[in-house]
């Protein structure tokens, strides 16, 4: 019972972040493979999982019905989802291979972040496969299916699939789904959904969805743009009422075409995925979402790359990019999480965009993020404690280097070791009285 107590996941009492039910909190550090259950073999996907769980990965986002040609290009099993394309005919064969994945991401320690289709199966636009299939009648049948069969797995339910809805039809159908997997899993508190949307919209989910009961937490997309203001989406959802965590559900890909076009902007790196996640919970969102254009797409030799995909995916599992999310889980779980807030009046100068410097506080304890190296003037006195100890932390190596004790009082300018496009950079400040450790 205490083990499966731990393993449900809840919205945190604060209505900020996801705890699990005895309340311990959860990070959520995502890893966007969606062709999971759809391009990998048994083999492959013990691979790749194991390798996630040794990166910090909590969770891993993966399709059922999948965006390449997932209806009608079977698994490596020979496999389709569905009966004659209907979604009240499940191929129990394709499921078993499902069921498998998921069970070895339980036996790891991993939570499932399950889209039961991608959008293109409602809304097939200019660049989506298809087949539109689902209506707001079997949308329920099978979303009922699937919450059904994965009611007592580590699964947190994701809709959207990619695609914002274009009316009110396609909103009911995305309500249907999400009341057959409520119906599926025994009720909504065994249920824990959002919904992903695409990034042309100045919010959300919360844009069609926010006082839905079976939303639980919103998800935005900030896409594959290093241009992006991450910070104006994260505080637009973060002052809505009622109060949900939110989360960039997918930010900036490592190795992925920036803007889509990599012949005038290059391909994104290490720096550009640290940037997004840094950024975006320092501002407030309750967990962060990693992403890898090799990987998403299971991209390998013979296999047609979606948009100039570089890297194979077992190559690409240990882009630096990669190792280096671990270290934002551990700064982060390093402290009081659950009590964390953004606070930008720890700052005289926060500057913008690239160069962006943004803080987060909780009761005891600051973190001060650089994005290029600038130097923080620090306002003090915003924490508790007389003194203040600080220390540098390296968003590259996950090191701490000590920098001395400070009267928590005035302002303070504190300057990085090293600065420049690749020497983003967190400033700690703890209240001296806590003894906190290095992360």
């Amino acid at each position: 019972m205490a083990q499966a107590q731990a393993q449900h996941l809840k919205v945190s009492n604060n209505k900020r972040y996801l705890v699990h039910g005895n309340g311990k909190p959860f990070f959520y550090l995502g890893d966007t493979a969606w062709e999971l259950f759809h391009r990998l073999n048994r083999e492959e996907a013990d691979f790749y999982l194991q390798n996630r769980k040794e990166k910090g990965f909590t969770v891993i986002q993966a399709v059922v019905l999948a965006e390449l040609n997932g209806l009608r290009d079977p698994n490596p099993y020979g496999n389709l989802p569905l009966l004659n394309e209907d979604p009240a005919q499940p191929n129990e064969a394709y499921f078993e291979h499902v069921d498998y994945i998921v069970n070895k991401a339980e036996a790891l320690g991993l939570y499932i972040g399950m889209l039961p289709t991608w959008g293109d199966k409602i809304y097939r636009n200019s660049w989506g496969v298809g087949p539109e299939i689902f209506n707001t009648a079997n949308a329920k049948v099978f979303g009922e299916y699937i919450g059904r069969r994965y009611k007592n797995k580590p699964v947190i339910w994701i809709l959207g699939g990619d695609r914002n809805p274009r009316g009110e039809q396609d909103v009911e159908i995305w309500r249907a789904m999400a009341a057959g997997i409520v119906a599926g899993v025994g009720g909504q508190d065994n249920a824990l959904m959002s919904f992903h949307p695409q990034p042309q919209v100045k919010g959300g989910s919360s844009t069609w969805f926010h006082k839905d009961d079976w939303l639980d937490f919103n998800m935005f997309q900030t896409g594959h743009n290093r241009f992006i203001n991450i910070y104006d989406k994260i505080t637009g959802d973060y002052q809505l009422e009622p109060t949900k965590p939110t989360m960039d559900a997918e930010p900036i890909y490592e190795d992925h075409p920036i803007a889509f076009d990599a012949r005038k902007n290059g391909y994104s790196e290490a720096r550009d995925v640290r940037r997004a996640a840094y950024q975006s919970l320092f501002a407030g969102s309750h967990g962060h979402t990693y992403g890898c254009h090799g990987i998403w797409q299971m991209y390998a030799p013979g296999r047609q790359p979606v948009s100039v995909a570089r890297t194979y995916w077992k190559d690409a599992l240990d882009l630096p990019g990669a190792t280096q999310m671990q270290y934002v889980r551990k700064l982060l779980e390093s402290r009081p999480m659950l009590e964390r807030v953004p606070d930008q009046s720890l700052v005289n100068a926060a500057y913008e965009g690239q160069e962006l410097i943004q803080a987060t506080r909780g009761h005891d304890y600051a973190f001060i993020y650089t994005t290029a190296g600038k130097p923080i003037e620090a306002n003090l006195g915003r924490i508790s404690g007389k003194t203040l100890k600080a220390a540098w932390y390296d968003p590259r190596t996950g090191k701490t280097t000590a920098i001395g004790k400070f009267k928590n009082t005035g302002t303070h300018t504190f300057t990085p070791p090293g600065s420049g496009p690749d020497n983003d950079w967190v400033l700690i400040l703890d209240d001296a009285r806590q003894r906190y450790k290095a992360p």
